[in-house]
């Protein structure tokens, strides 16, 4: 009996540890609602995300405008640039043949420089420079004013110097080659005598 007495009466940590091990009511009614409510939280979604959207048609108008106006100005760019290096590769082919042919120029230049007694000769290769110069101005082709004027590197190439009062700084008292232009571009420089 007095073993059954001990067995009937424990002690209160035993009790405890009964308890802990004994499943309680209460805390297992409320996992299983948390994993219900988890479930029905996950059913949820998926119905959302399997229910068809309606598109939304303004947003996808307003998408297609966009892209369409940033493809314009794509294009646009596009040809303005391709027109642009059109134009100066044709100034650059232009100015290229020029300068192929001012050798001519020069020759007619001295041409007309010599004295001649054949006045039909001089009226013709006077004929042929007036035609020749007409030809470089319809190109857009200029000559560079030099004699005179004060010298500027950007258009002329001095190869001699000379000291001389009456002059002023700087200027040019004398034009060994005549230089041209293009619009604003340089074919030739004009070579130049440069006074003081």
């Amino acid at each position: 009996m007095a073993a059954d007495k001990e067995k009937n009466e424990t002690s209160p940590a035993a009790e405890e540890e009964q308890k802990a091990e004994a499943p309680q009511p209460e805390a297992e009614a409320e996992k299983e609602g948390k994993k219900e409510e988890k479930k029905e939280e996950k059913k949820a979604k998926k119905e959302k995300k399997e229910e068809p959207k309606e598109p939304d048609y303004k947003a996808e108008l307003s998408g297609a405008n966009d892209r369409y106006l940033r493809l314009l100005a794509e294009y646009d760019n596009y040809r303005k640039r391709s027109q642009k290096e059109k134009d100066n590769l044709y100034g650059d082919i232009k100015a290229e043949t020029v300068t192929k042919f001012l050798p001519v120029y020069d020759n007619l230049v001295r041409a007309l420089a010599q004295a001649t007694e054949d006045e039909a000769f001089r009226k013709g290769v006077e004929m042929i420079m007036t035609q020749f110069c007409g030809t470089l101005e319809k190109l857009g082709v200029t000559k560079i004013e030099s004699l005179g004027k004060t010298f500027d590197p950007k258009l002329h190439n001095a190869v001699m110097h000379v000291d001389d009062e009456e002059k002023g700084e700087n200027e040019i008292v004398e034009v060994f080659q005549d230089g041209f232009m293009i619009g604003e571009k340089v074919i030739r420089f004009a070579m130049v005598k440069v006074a003081n």
